[in-house]
């Protein structure tokens, strides 16, 4: 008993820990457009966003009652299948915030999930309609709902306001700006933050400590906001440059279409008990946002690498969940390797991304890498007449240098031999 105890509190503690790394993961769903824009300074944007993301985390359990009930069956489900579904969605998360790609935290917990339970008791444990009409069918449905919504909404804004003084009409935007990513930094709790209190209470049920279709407890709601909310204001500034400055350019008409757009997306979806990812309905927005703008445009490689991230998420969690429940499955040992493992890859993860740091001193001055064929034309370019560099003097073989000596220089030489004579090559 004193063992499953101790397995139980690490699934909690790995659970809580989740839902941080959720927090700055996803803390550019709301505040990226806000922080592109300029309506808000960074700190300010993230703490405000912290803030109600906690008290998002109140309103509702129906996501919650989701993940416990709906997505896998309770019985059979021991705490360290739990525990490996959680390191699948850990390392999903660390692994996509250090390449700077808004993939979704949701799906990554889910897959998980999935796996880890395959691995323990087979397919027939895994709710295949609930994962198909509350999982797949969102993940494909909100982003396009979302980007339409957003492209309407913007191409509205530009029309309503295309008599007002640019200025004033910018200030105003900035303002509802605010506002709306304040709604989705509240539906953002009222989601992603019941993901994790569903999967505790699915711990919970697992080891004897709650009743099968229990809500969650207060404690785990109060613990799952703060978790969330902790994390929110590190904020995840890798992935708020990519939503903010690499998808598009957003003007405060944009921002405010797109951020009014995701939140009723994600709230309508939080109401029906949808475990909908708020990053494929904000990156829909955004885009649709971009797209709304006359002369707007998309960056379509971005948006290419985050789409396959998406594609990914949901059976590369599943992998390592099944991996390390296979792991777990050999006893105690085998958590504990998983669990030195988990720890090892977190801290090598977090070590690469201090090589180059992003924070909110340069969050809005994104340093694009040259393509391909920008490198190759450098390449070629010959530099600048009258300019020497010293590489290419390096390069020259002294026998092929060539030489010449204007014959003033020449004169100069023979008058006075420690006169250095001017060469040209």
């Amino acid at each position: 008993m004193e063992n499953f105890s101790l397995i139980l509190a690490i699934v909690v503690v790995t659970a809580l820990a989740f839902d941080f790394t959720n927090g700055f993961h996803d803390t550019a769903n709301a505040m990226a457009t806000t922080i592109s824009t300029g309506a808000l300074k960074p700190k300010i944007a993230v703490a405000m966003s912290a803030t109600l993301n906690l008290v998002g985390a109140f309103l509702s359990v129906e996501v919650a009652n989701t993940i416990s009930k709906g997505l896998v069956d309770e019985t059979g489900i021991r705490p360290e299948v739990i525990f490996a579904a959680l390191v699948g969605a850990i390392l999903w998360n660390l692994l996509t915030w250090l390449v700077g790609l808004p993939s979704s935290s949701s799906h990554a917990l889910m897959g998980g999930l999935i796996g880890a339970t395959i691995a323990s008791a087979g397919t027939g444990a895994v709710h295949g309609d609930a994962l198909v009409t509350k999982v797949l069918i969102p993940a494909v449905a909100a982003p396009i709902v979302a980007g339409v919504a957003a492209l309407l909404a913007t191409r509205l804004s530009y029309r309503l306001g295309r008599k007002a003084d640019g200025e004033a009409a910018a200030k105003g935007y900035r303002a509802g700006q605010i506002a709306s990513a304040g709604l989705v930094s509240l539906a953002h709790g009222t989601n992603d933050a019941q993901k994790t209190m569903g999967i505790i209470t699915l711990a919970l049920v697992a080891g004897g400590a709650v009743a099968p279709d229990s809500d969650p407890p207060v404690w785990v709601i109060l613990s799952a906001g703060l978790a969330i909310a902790l994390g929110t204001y590190l904020g995840g500034w890798r992935i708020i440059r990519t939503m903010g400055k690499g998808l598009t350019d957003l003007q405060p008409q944009q921002g405010f279409a797109a951020q009014t757009s995701a939140a009723t997306v994600i709230l309508a979806s939080s109401h029906l008990g949808f475990s909908l990812s708020t990053t494929h309905s904000v990156s829909g927005s955004v885009m649709g946002a971009g797209l709304g703008r006359k002369g707007g445009v998309v960056r379509w490689s971005t948006a290419t690498r985050m789409f396959v991230a998406w594609a990914l998420t949901l059976p590369a969690a599943a992998l390592v969940g099944a991996l390390a429940e296979s792991v777990t499955d050999l006893g105690s040992w085998g958590t504990a390797v998983v669990a030195v493992f988990l720890i090892a890859s977190s801290a090598a993860i977090w070590k690469i991304s201090r090589r180059e740091v992003v924070d909110h001193s340069n969050v809005n001055a994104p340093e694009q890498p040259a393509g391909v064929v920008t490198t190759a034309i450098a390449a070629v370019t010959p530099p600048p007449a009258g300019t020497v560099t010293a590489d290419l003097t390096a390069t020259i073989p002294a026998p092929a240098t060539t030489v010449s000596v204007p014959a003033q220089a020449t004169a100069a030489s023979v008058a006075d031999p420690a006169t250095p004579p001017a060469a040209a090559v």
